[in-house]
């Protein structure tokens, strides 16, 4: 049990219940959600946002505020809470009665597309902490390329409130990590520390050290005793954090989950569920909280309100610092303005022309592509997990991005393949940076749950993924990907292209560049492929198209990547029998799908049922294209050790196997 609050109800108490009362009532009013983070985070998160944080309720995207980050997603109600009460017009007090229901802009974890004010997607632990790393690198670099002597453009911190659970989640580990290698110093992380997950006390399973833990990768560490009070102690905190300009900082605030409540305050059983309505009106009565539900107090809300002002203020404060920068640097104030908006270059996409003339593996052409792109979109930028020598992502003539270089285009993300994908979401949702992370394909499930987010938070983030298949030889099984492509195909809002060659290479990188409000999967050979004739730019930006034609086709052959040469071979060879053979190639089966009726039929007339489809991987989905009378010639079993070319045939990705499979399906 927490006592009622030892200090008189002072104005900034109150503001602190206002927040844990909004939390409390719209949870127990939708039944559901996780009070216990609010009622105990409130203090942190009002010290916060009354006394550092720097935004304008007004215009939520101004490109120099703060970012805030919640990574402990499911303590939601709190940012909510904050944004109605400092003034946003995207949560008004309807909504916070709307909590979780269907339509609502309060929906039940913090959601980027839904909500002004709300910075990334947070919700799945950890992710949180990765994107403020990212948004934290995102800014690093633009002031490092921006900013001037006397022309500060680029100045603001990214913060962050994290639990118990981000921190045991993997991928924080793995982004505090590169953030502490990185010595970002703008990046602040408040650890709400109350000891408490859904199945009880953290002695179940979490008893190390968290401070000496972020000691030892490199961050500044500050301990709060009393969160729950001591709002000097605090703030004191988060002023020291500021100070330390070459580490991040994480302050270890200690706080009761729940306070207030006097049955389930420090307990579990306040972390994600409804108090109840007895327990609602007894934690009214401990903390002498005397206002109908989802009443605030007008003397609270006026000092919540006074961010809008502040905000304004600070806003014309840069409006004036920008105006002075643009007159002394016409040319970079240009600059920031459309890779601030988004806005690509005109003609940006003509310097991937020369690409489509080179023959090698596509994972060379992809690199080609890069190096092509990078010095007409200075916006483009990434690295590899510790692989840019085998994805081929190092991009010739740029720094590395490092503590001192900030301006470098070149990451060293290490082998930390979930973080990198958080990264570069946040990298993406700060604005001005299109990034771009690379591994080899079957490690894609290692960063699965990042690229989900990327394409639930509508970014377009390039994911470039080598060594597609079983040709990448004696490596063997673990790293040769069967079920990855068709896995990737079936995420929303995402397109999974796999190129067969320079010209669809050059069409993947136009159509990903282009995509900016969802994920690319970029898959790319290791071993070479040759020019086909027939293949084009734009017919492979439509998903689908024909390569090798036929009069009347009796027999439709569909292929993806290296294996539409088996497929054109295999024409050439049933054509000499008689047979009339159509090569469609359909590189991203997700553009195809959005293709038209009438070009979706032009290309597979359902008048054709006797269609094969080529594609070293799993043949799951591709009977959509095949159909019954068809046969889909893949690999549904894992791979093996050998030379590339030996395993290859062995599953059957021959053109005599083709051949014949073809020769079956037409009876």
């Amino acid at each position: 049990m927490v006592a009622a609050p030892s200090k008189p109800q002072t104005l900034e108490t109150l503001c602190i219940n206002s927040i844990r009362f909004l939390s409390i009532d719209a949870v127990e009013k939708a039944k559901s959600g996780h009070p216990g983070l609010p009622m105990g985070a409130a203090p942190m998160a009002f010290v916060l946002f009354d006394q550092f944080l720097k935004f304008n309720p007004k215009n939520p995207k101004w490109v120099d505020r703060d970012r805030f980050v919640l990574s402990a997603g499911h303590g939601c109600m709190l940012q909510y809470s904050l944004l109605h009460l400092t003034g946003y017009d995207s949560v008004s007090i309807e909504d916070i009665k709307n909590f979780r229901q269907l339509g609502s802009p309060t929906p039940g974890h913090p959601e980027n597309f839904e909500t002004a004010g709300v910075e990334v997607t947070t919700g799945p632990l950890g992710q949180g902490v990765g994107n403020a790393v990212g948004l934290a690198i995102a800014e690093a670099h633009l002031a490092a390329r921006f900013n001037k002597p006397g022309h500060n453009i680029v100045d603001h911190y990214t913060y962050v409130i994290l639990g118990d659970g981000c921190n045991m989640e993997g991928i924080a580990s793995e982004a505090a990590s590169l953030g502490g290698h990185l010595k970002l110093g703008k990046l602040i992380m408040m650890y709400d520390s109350n000891s408490i997950s859904i199945d009880g006390s953290t002695d179940l399973a979490f008893t190390e050290d968290v401070a000496m833990r972020y000691e030892a990768y490199g961050w500044h560490v500050v301990k709060v005793a009393d969160g729950n009070e001591d709002l000097e102690a605090i703030a004191k905190a988060l002023a020291e954090a500021k100070s330390v300009t070459d580490k991040p900082s994480l302050l270890v605030v200690t706080t009761t989950i729940g306070y207030g409540s006097p049955k389930k305050a420090g307990t579990s059983g306040v972390h994600g569920a409804a108090l109840g309505t007895d327990e609602v009106a007894a934690t009214r009565a401990n903390l002498g909280w005397e206002y109908e539900p989802f009443d605030v107090p007008a003397d609270a809300l006026a000092r919540f309100r006074q961010a809008i002002d502040k905000g304004a203020k600070a806003e014309a404060e840069w409006n004036e610092r920008f105006a002075a920068y643009e007159a002394a640097y016409p040319a970079e104030a240009a600059e920031f303005k459309r890779i601030m908006a988004g806005e690509l270059p005109e003609g940006w996409e003509k310097a991937l022309e020369p690409v489509a003339q080179k023959e090698t593996s596509t994972r060379l052409l992809s690199e080609a592509c890069l190096n092509a792109l990078s010095p007409v979109l200075p916006e483009f930028l990434g690295g590899s997990a510790d692989l840019a020598h085998s994805n081929m992502t190092y991009v010739k003539g740029l720094a590395d991005f490092q503590h001192g270089s900030y301006e470098g285009r070149n990451f060293r993300f290490g082998v930390r393949e979930h973080a990198m994908g958080a990264i570069l979401n946040g990298m993406s949702l700060h604005g001005g940076t299109i990034p771009y992370g690379a591994t080899f394909l079957v490690f894609a499930d290692y960063m699965r749950g990042a690229m989900r987010l990327s394409a639930l938070s509508e970014i377009g983030v390039l994911y470039i993924l080598t060594h597609d298949s079983v040709m990448l030889g004696e490596d063997g099984p673990t790293h040769q990907p069967v079920e990855t492509l068709a896995s990737l195909r079936v995420i929303p809002n995402s397109l999974t292209i796999r190129p067969a060659d320079a010209n669809e290479t050059v069409a993947a990188y136009q159509v990903a560049i282009a995509n900016r409000k969802r994920p690319s999967f970029l898959a790319f050979t290791r071993q070479n492929v040759k020019n086909l004739a027939g293949t084009s730019i734009e017919g492979a930006k439509k998903g689908a198209y024909t390569v090798v034609e036929a009069a009347n086709p009796e027999l439709i052959l569909i292929a993806t990547g290296s294996e539409l040469e088996l497929a054109t071979k295999a024409a050439a060879i049933l054509a000499e029998e008689g047979k009339a053979v159509r090569v469609v190639s359909m590189p991203c089966q997700e553009l195809f799908n959005e293709q038209s009726a009438e070009y979706k039929e032009s290309i597979l007339p359902a008048s054709v049922k006797k269609r094969v489809s080529v594609e070293a991987g799993s043949t799951f989905g591709w009977h959509k294209y095949v159909g019954f009378e068809g046969a889909a010639i893949g690999m549904d079993t894992f791979g093996v050790s050998a030379p590339g070319p030996i395993g290859y045939a062995k599953f059957g990705f021959t053109v005599d196997n083709v051949v014949a499979t073809a020769r079956k399906v037409l009876g």
